[in-house]
């Protein structure tokens, strides 16, 4: 039951990720080649968000197809269960790296503002809205426990907040000819893309980087093992995600006795037990150790 559940999941995600692609391939062409006719640097910028959009999108089905399909092997132990991390960390990082490159587009255009065919603006802009607000929709749902899908529910709905902001610009544009509205929507929408990438961009960094995840106290963790009377000692510990789900652990686990193998599996158990109802870790590998000669540190400085 559960796995069909998970695979009819997966399909419904590759579909709505399938849809959003070439919805947005359509908004973007449509504002590259509008921004050039019309003048407007925040119509291009949001073409250009839309594109970085697109890329993320290809990025995020191609991850989810692999993370879901792929099974591991004898090369692959892990299968490609870091896929979708590793997606979202691009997807953030390229945000970062459009938001920093159009504020410094805006700021120059702050110098030599241009006259901007505004009702080009205000159409474009619209459509782009319906497209994006759609895409959003169809997203919202599996971006709420998935960080590959949030990364790109995220590019969705700046760019959405973007296209709407070009719109009140456009309209200002048109009724009130403030045509020096346009490098400022631009460097607004720059800060708010920094702003939403930023988190998604140092959590995927992080779990790439091997860190234990930041919801966890490795000291609770410690002393909760502790309170199992046969356990001495937990030393040589080591906590990281592999993806969004799965939070791996191991250690070595001093004895005060010397315990028959039979008996180490069922405290093993315990221990399991206890890593996965208070701290939500659902890997572990234990090494039951005994009056061994080694570094008894809780953190070991390999």
């Amino acid at each position: 039951m559960s796995h069909n559940h998970s695979h009819n999941h997966t399909q419904l995600s590759s579909k709505r990720l399938l849809f959003s692609i070439f919805l947005n391939i359509i908004i973007t062409v449509a504002q590259v080649i509008g921004g050039f006719i019309s003048g407007s640097l925040a119509l291009i910028s949001d073409a250009v968000h839309n594109l970085s959009d697109v890329i993320s999108l290809i990025i995020s089905y191609i991850a989810n197809i692999l993370t879901n399909r792929k099974k591991q092997t004898l090369h692959q132990t892990f299968g490609f269960k870091r896929a979708e991390i590793i997606a979202a960390f691009f997807n953030s990082a390229t945000l970062i790296i459009i938001a920093v490159f159009l504020a410094i587009e805006a700021i120059k255009r702050f110098s030599h503002p241009q006259e901007i065919q505004s009702n080009l603006v205000i159409w474009l802009a619209l459509v782009a809205i319906l497209g994006n607000g759609l895409s959003v929709l169809l997203l919202k749902r599996d971006a709420e426990y998935n960080l590959n899908m949030k990364s790109a529910y995220l590019h969705l709905i700046t760019d959405l907040l973007t296209s709407v902001a070009v719109l009140i610009g456009g309209i200002l544009m048109k009724y009130f000819q403030i045509y020096w509205i346009d490098a400022l929507l631009t460097i607004l929408i720059s800060i708010y893309l920094l702003y939403m990438s930023w988190e998604i961009f140092i959590d995927s960094l992080k779990i790439l980087m091997l860190f234990a995840p930041k919801n966890l106290t490795i000291e609770d963790i410690q002393n909760e093992i502790l309170k199992i009377d046969e356990i001495k000692n937990i030393h040589h510990v080591h906590i990281w995600q592999l993806n969004d789900h799965d939070v791996h652990f191991e250690a070595h686990i001093e004895f005060k006795k010397d315990i028959k193998l039979s008996k180490f599996d069922k405290i093993c158990k315990k221990v399991e037990f206890v890593l996965f109802k208070k701290f939500h870790i659902n890997h572990s590998n234990l090494q039951p150790e005994f009056d061994r000669d080694d570094h008894k540190e809780f953190i070991i400085q390999d």
